[in-house]
Order: C-alpha cells, then sequence, then structure tokens
C-alpha cells in the first residue's frame, strides 16, 4: 500500500497531466479550424495559439512544429471519421449490401456535418501536390477507397448502383455528402438549405441512395441474409 508521500507526489503529476491534455486538445481544435479555414501555408502556429488560448510556445513543446501539428490534427479529423465509418458497418454487418452502404452514406453525412473540416482540409490540400496530400491519402483515404470501392463494385454486379467506375461512383458519393455541407454557409443565403435541420440531413442523406443506389435487392439476396 502506498504511503502518504507517494501519493502526494502522484497528485501534482497526475494534475500536470490532465493540463497537458486539456492543452492538447486546445490546440488540436485550434489547428482543425485554422487549417480548414485558411491552409497549411495561410496558417501560422502563433494564430493558432491564440485561437486555443495558450502561449505560442506550447505548441512546439506538445508538437515539435506547424507539420506535426497539421498532421496531428488530420489525425483528429480522420481517425474519428474511420470510426464513424466502421460503427456503421458493424451496426448493419447482418444487413443486405445496400443496407450497408445507405448506412455508411448515413455515418458519412452526419459526421460531415458535425466536422465541417473533414472536406475543408482536403480541398486547401488537393489544390496543388505536396507532401501532406500524399500523407494523407496514404494513410487515411486509400484504406476507406479500397473498402468501399469492393462494396459498390457488388452492389453493381447486382443492380442496385448505378453502372460505371466504381472509383468514380465513390467519389460522386463522397463529395455529394461531405462537399456539399461544407457549403453550408453559401446554401443557405443561395437556396434557402439549412443543413442544421435534421430533415434537411436526413433528406440529403435519403436522396444521395435514392440517386446513386436506384435498384433493389434481388429477392435471392434479400433471402440468403434473412
Amino acid at each position: 500500500m502506498p504511503d502518504e508521500s507517494t501519493l502526494h507526489n502522484e497528485q501534482p503529476a497526475r494534475k500536470q497531466q490532465q493540463r497537458s491534455l486539456v492543452t492538447q486538445q486546445k490546440l488540436l481544435d485550434a489547428a482543425v479550424e485554422a487549417f480548414s479555414e485558411n491552409g497549411f501555408k495561410g496558417t501560422s502556429t502563433r494564430d493558432i495559439a491564440e485561437r486555443a488560448g495558450v502561449h505560442h510556445p506550447l505548441i512546439t513543446y506538445h508538437f515539435k512544429n506547424k507539420d506535426q501539428l497539421w498532421r496531428a490534427a488530420a489525425d483528429y479529423i480522420f481517425g474519428a471519421f474511420t470510426n464513424s465509418l466502421a460503427s456503421a458497418l458493424e451496426e448493419y454487418k447482418d444487413q443486405c449490401p445496400k443496407q450497408r452502404m445507405s448506412a455508411l452514406i448515413h455515418a458519412y453525412v452526419n459526421y460531415a456535418k458535425n466536422q465541417p473540416a473533414l472536406h475543408k482540409v482536403m480541398v486547401q490540400e488537393a489544390s496543388y501536390p505536396n507532401p501532406r496530400l500524399e500523407w494523407l491519402i496514404d494513410k487515411h483515404l486509400k484504406p476507406i477507397f479500397t473498402a468501399t470501392f469492393g462494396m459498390l463494385e457488388k452492389l453493381q454486379e447486382l443492380g442496385v448502383a448505378v453502372p460505371g467506375d466504381p472509383a468514380l461512383l465513390f467519389n460522386m458519393i463522397r463529395l455529394s455528402s461531405g462537399g456539399l455541407l461544407a457549403l453550408g454557409n453559401e446554401l443557405k443565403a443561395s437556396s434557402g438549405i439549412d443543413i442544421n435541420d435534421p430533415e434537411t440531413l436526413s433528406e440529403i442523406s435519403e436522396m444521395i441512395v435514392r440517386v446513386f443506389l436506384p435498384g433493389d435487392m434481388p429477392v435471392s439476396v434479400a433471402e440468403s441474409i434473412n
């Protein structure tokens, strides 16, 4: 059993660790916001520190430099995104392929609504070739793309998904799901579309499913699943 002096020494260390975690999260949140708005080149570490409300030297203490902070912010955004898609697939693992893909689309739309930086960061980085884009593709995008292409090919074979290059089809679904929501302010002003309305968000998901997955599951396949 630890003595009183040991407990006394552990408490300040635990509090310091908690403060460090809080500071890291503040910096990540501020970095996501700044990088999605202004891109990597247009963002300074001083701007991120000011947004986070912390002293500027703490960025180098926690993340070494701006590049490492950008990668940590990207991991934060895209890691949570991947987890949301995986959770949707797990929840619908016993359902038919169309229902599973529909669940992915709904998860995609909802995550893009809650984290608009998902597509804004990609748009910022895809505007010109750079090592960050290559890293983002290799670490986060390719695994999602590879898994989803196979699902879409199967749905095309079943006559559920529209025909064509499955890679192109996936990216059209992806941009409809997330790119649309990244333009939320413009959609509200130009078209009166309020993406903050849950009914509108649901309609976006359902419309994407109807447009890109218009076919019905063959009875034989549906029965084999049930």
